[in-house]
């Protein structure tokens, strides 16, 4: 079997080009020829992970139970009575991917089963762009399944270029990529070309440029949930730009490489070390002296 090798989005999206198919196409043949497996064993194992992001969105919609801490839990459960009483500001596709968003999440901070995309902080933002496209435009869910691969590939070269970790690199490095990989991965299930692709993961991280990781008490719920939510919606509005054929002025990998300068340059106090931020109020002081995380 062939061997495909890319080291940036750049050099993705231009095999992509050249062999005019998508990205998720080129991602598959490379990662059967590095596995070993099908096409249809990788597919297989996408749809295992696809179906804990549906469970665990359906879950967090219908359960309304707070986390142990007390911090999260029951704002889907809000959103989605809200939705059954009043018309909604994002419209109606906008507003399931905020309340699923808040569900996974939420679900991360009750200890339910969640599928880390690419983090367990930032879960939230893939599931709920991927499952509303499905259920808003009627997209096969093979169609999703591919699209997970270019989401996966968004986030591996993030992952090698910069970082993933709220650790590393803020919250930037965390639900940044994650918007990064549903922007993607929804540009290019809408049809859109490889090089809108890369567009929308630029207009996705350029706009959290220094979003710093400040969890309240230590736990990833404040201001981790809403921010999933947020962010979920952000790459809704970073595709919808790239498919009406606006462009990023900087290239993609150029905001990935700017993103790793931007985080290296962030103090460790608001680096997931709960020593600034908001996790350093008057209000997030409080909560840590009560161990909220002893339950």
């Amino acid at each position: 079997m062939e061997e495909i090798r890319y080291t940036s989005l750049c050099q993705l999206a231009e095999l992509a080009e050249r062999e005019e198919t998508r990205i998720s196409d080129i991602v598959l043949r490379q990662q059967a020829a590095e596995s070993g497996r099908s096409r249809d064993e990788l597919l297989e194992g996408m749809r295992l992970r696809y179906a804990v992001m549906r469970e665990s969105a359906a879950e967090g919609c219908r359960c309304g139970d707070l986390s142990s801490s007390g911090l999260s839990g029951g704002d889907a459960v809000r959103m989605r009575k809200h939705a059954e009483r009043t018309a909604s500001l994002l419209g109606a596709g906008g507003r399931k991917v905020l309340m699923r968003a808040l569900a996974v999440s939420e679900q991360n901070a009750r200890m339910g089963r969640i599928c880390a995309a690419p983090t367990a902080g930032a879960a939230g933002i893939l599931p709920a762009v991927l499952l509303s496209a499905e259920e808003e435009f009627e997209i096969p869910e093979m169609q999703i399944l591919e699209s997970m691969f270019t989401a996966s590939a968004i986030g591996m070269v993030i992952a090698t270029v910069s970082s993933v970790s709220g650790a590393m690199g803020g919250c930037q490095a965390e639900c940044g990529s994650a918007s990064a990989m549903a922007a993607g991965a929804l540009t290019e299930l809408m049809e859109g070309s490889p090089r809108q692709v890369l567009h929308a993961v630029s207009f996705a991280i350029k706009s959290v440029l220094g979003l710093v990781c400040d969890p309240v008490a230590g736990l990833v719920e404040v201001p981790c949930v809403k921010r999933n939510g947020i962010l979920a919606v952000e790459a809704l509005a970073a595709a919808e730009m790239a498919l009406a054929g606006i462009e990023s002025r900087i290239p993609a990998d150029e905001v990935v490489e700017a993103m790793k300068a931007v985080g290296d340059m962030i103090p460790g106090a608001l680096r997931e070390t709960a020593a600034g931020g908001l996790a350093a109020t008057r209000t997030a002081a409080g909560y840590k002296e009560k161990n909220l995380w002893q339950g």
